[in-house]
């Protein structure tokens, strides 16, 4: 799991390749360190798949433009362009079904 900042998110966002998910977290949250190990979980065993993290309270640009109201937050990209949020329960197996069923819908626009 990388973290990452608003500095150059976008130019850096539009180069990558594969499945790319953002995640908002805050280090007083506890939702949030659950979903961190799933997470990391989640990215060691797919290797097309790579986790960026973004603290909600440092980068408020970032999480203004993507309209968090409620951490933890994920939201998809795939091949540099912004997918859908991702809203599942925090389990690796539904995290599986979860892409297995919206891999192939259309890019959406930013919240």
């Amino acid at each position: 799991m990388e973290r990452v900042s608003e500095l150059g998110f976008w130019q850096r966002m539009q180069q990558e390749k594969g499945w790319i998910v953002l995640f908002f977290s805050s280090a007083g949250c506890h939702s949030c360190r659950i979903w961190r190990r799933l997470l990391q979980d989640w990215e060691s065993k797919r290797s097309d798949l790579r986790v960026w993290e973004a603290d909600a309270g440092i980068e408020m640009g970032l999480t203004q433009e993507f309209g968090v109201y409620h951490l933890p937050a994920l939201f998809l990209f795939r091949d540099g362009q912004y997918q859908r949020p991702i809203q599942v329960e925090a389990r690796l197996l539904a995290l599986e079904a979860w892409l297995e069923k919206n891999a192939s819908l259309p890019a959406e626009d930013l919240p």
